[in-house]
Parts: C-alpha cells; structure tokens; sequence
C-alpha cells in the first residue's frame, strides 16, 4: 500500500500533487486555504500517519507551490552530509574573495565576524516547548492564501528531499545539504519546518540566541545558508541581523 492510499478519512478536500515530468504523487495540497489551528491538528498527529504538514505559501492558483520537477537529481541524501561542514563550505564560497585586504574592506558588513568561519553556533537555552512556538508560527502564518500540504516525510527536514523542493538552487543544487543543516537547527534551536514557498523556508524556533553575541554566531550560519537574507534585505549587516533575530521565535529565509 502507497503512503496515499493510506491518507487519513477526515482529510479535507485537495488533490494529490505530483511533480513536474512525474508520475508518482509525493504530497498533498488542500484545495482551499487553511485555518488556524488545522496545522496544528495535523503535527500533532505526525506520528501517527507520518505525514509532516507544511504551510503552502505560494498556493495562489492550482499550480504546483513548490515548483517541484522530477527530472531534478536529488544527488544525495540528509544523512551524508554533517552540518557544520555544510556551513563552513558555503562561507568558505560566498566569502572567499574577501580573503585579500582590498576585497575585505568591500565586505564591511561582515564586521565584527570578519571573513573566517567562526563555526557552529553553541545552543541556546529552550524557552519552551517546540510545539508550543510551532504552533504559534503556524497560527501566524494561516492567512490568506496559505495552504496545508501533507508530505510523507520523518520530520520537516527529510519533507524538504522527500518532496524534491529546489527553493535554494541558485546557492546549492543539492537539497539535502539544506535538510542537513535544518534538521542540525532542529537539535540545537529547537526549530521546525512550518511553511514553504516556491523559493522560501520558514521556521519556528524554541531556542533562539537571547544576547547580540550569540545572535552575531546565528548570523554567520545565517549567512552561509541564505547569503541573500544579508545581500537583499533592510538587515544589510551582520549586526543590524543580528538585532533582528536577537530573541525572535521564527526564521524566514528567501533565496533569489
């Protein structure tokens, strides 16, 4: 029996979605937009059916939310990949011509980090349950269009490979090092994966850095993962990040 002919009775009205070039569905997408508290009904029943709910943010028309291809090589899988080496990799990339002195002083708004990896972040104290701030997200972000998608998946990093989202190709082709590093966060900020767009993530976060210090380390992994959440935003610095993040329970992340 397929995931799919196992969904749940009370499930609303929507339809199964299968990938572009595909033939196999990989989630479902509710028809009509979704009210708050119904992606809390369906997290809490997770373990039940497996089913990881995610909040559709680009359902605006009955095309595919996520902008899912099948053709698209998954390359690998989230347990190949360790998290911190994931990060470093990508400062290492998106920083490597700042190394020079003239180039560094292009890139001021690295300062205080500067241009060398300073590693992973330590984790913060929990100032609840992650459900508790999941659900709260959740409620947040249940308006207007937003869907509910249910995905086969272990937990919301394995729903982001498990579906073939592509969100962050323009920074990194492979997926699974994104569900890495969020299933990293998962452990150590207490995060989960709440909604997703065509090329966006958002999470909420049970153990966010509560000092500007310990937000500016959250910066640079920040940084690393999503460079355009520094490049193309109001936050343009890492301290001004920094300020922004410095005890908020969700993280959003937008890639160009």
């Amino acid at each position: 029996m397929t995931w799919y002919d196992a969904l749940p009775p009370d499930i609303p009205e929507g339809r199964l979605m299968i990938p572009y070039n595909g033939a196999t569905p990989v989630y479902w997408l509710s028809s009509r937009p979704v009210a708050a508290g119904e992606w809390s009904r369906w997290r809490a029943r997770h373990q039940r059916n497996g089913l990881w709910p995610l909040l559709a943010l680009d359902a605006e028309s009955d095309d595919d939310p996520f902008g899912v291809d099948a053709e698209y090589d998954r390359i690998t899988t989230v347990e190949q990949h360790d998290s911190g080496a994931v990060l470093a990799e990508w400062w290492q990339e998106v920083t490597d011509d700042n190394l020079d002195e003239e180039a560094a002083a292009d890139r001021g708004y690295l300062d205080p980090i500067g241009v060398r990896w300073p590693g992973l972040t330590s984790d913060p104290d929990r100032q609840g349950p992650v459900e508790h701030f999941a659900d709260q997200y959740a409620d947040l972000l249940a308006t207007g269009q937003a869907r509910l998608a249910l995905v086969p998946a272990t937990d919301g990093a394995h729903a982001l490979t498990a579906i073939g989202w592509t969100g962050p190709l323009n920074h990194d082709n492979d997926t699974a090092r994104f569900a890495a590093v969020v299933r990293d966060w998962q452990r150590r900020f207490g995060a989960t994966v709440v909604g997703l767009g065509f090329d966006t993530l958002h999470l909420s976060i049970a153990a966010p850095p509560t000092t500007l210090e310990l937000a500016l380390r959250v910066t640079a992994e920040h940084f690393a993962f999503c460079p355009d959440n520094i490049w193309q935003s109001n936050t343009d610095t890492f301290p001004k990040y920094a300020e922004a993040i410095t005890d908020v329970n969700c993280w959003s992340f937008w890639w160009d």
